[in-house]
């Protein structure tokens, strides 16, 4: 199984601004523009650690998912959430030769923490033998930083502060995250049982 990102979050879309004032509180950072990237770098680390940690993504944006079998002939949980969408499902068979399914016969069983694929008609189509099924879908909370629920937003920005604050770090610090990131992000995380199988 691999899972791919698409395209990555537009830098027009990250809160730079509120994370400069969020920065400017506690370290007199002067908003100059020159640590910009620098900044978005830790923003963007501090983002993937947390969609890492909880099994959510937060932007929302375009993934590519390869596997060679469903775990369950009627239905797959999918690897991330929220889902919005499931754009296209291809079969590939040893060959390399693609197969666009027809929507009609699979269907998004939305839920916030264990999304599904399933088959309409009761099964998923058959992955042909030794070959494998590219499933592109959506997730994520929304386009907006606003899209995403208050309680992660401030997970991020206090996560990015550590980050910010710490970079001379010469291995002294603590590893895990900060108690108040995994305090807020608790709630948020999936208990996976069975690797994602049915329960």
């Amino acid at each position: 199984m691999m899972l791919t990102e698409q395209a990555p979050v537009l830098s027009a879309v990250l809160p730079l601004a509120e994370l400069k004032d969020h920065l400017r509180l506690g370290s007199g950072f002067a908003d100059d523009g020159l640590q910009d990237g620098l900044i978005e770098s830790y923003l963007r680390a501090a983002m993937a650690v947390i969609e890492g940690r909880i099994g959510k993504m937060l932007y929302r944006r375009s993934f590519l998912w390869v596997l060679d079998c469903w775990r369950e002939s009627d239905e797959q949980a999918l690897p991330v959430a929220p889902v919005a969408a499931i754009a296209s499902v291809t079969l590939v068979d040893m060959q390399g030769g693609e197969v666009l399914v027809p929507e009609a016969t699979y269907r998004l069983v939305q839920d916030l923490h264990r999304p599904r694929i399933a088959g309409s008609g009761g099964s998923l189509p058959s992955v042909p033998s030794g070959g494998l099924v590219k499933v592109i879908f959506e997730a994520g909370f929304g386009p907006d930083w606003t899209d995403i629920p208050v309680d992660l937003r401030q997970a991020v920005l206090l996560l990015t502060s550590e980050y910010h604050e710490h970079r001379q770090d010469d291995g002294t610090q603590s590893a895990g995250l900060p108690f108040g990131v995994v305090t807020l992000i608790e709630r948020w995380r999936t208990v996976r049982i069975l690797g994602g199988g049915r329960t």
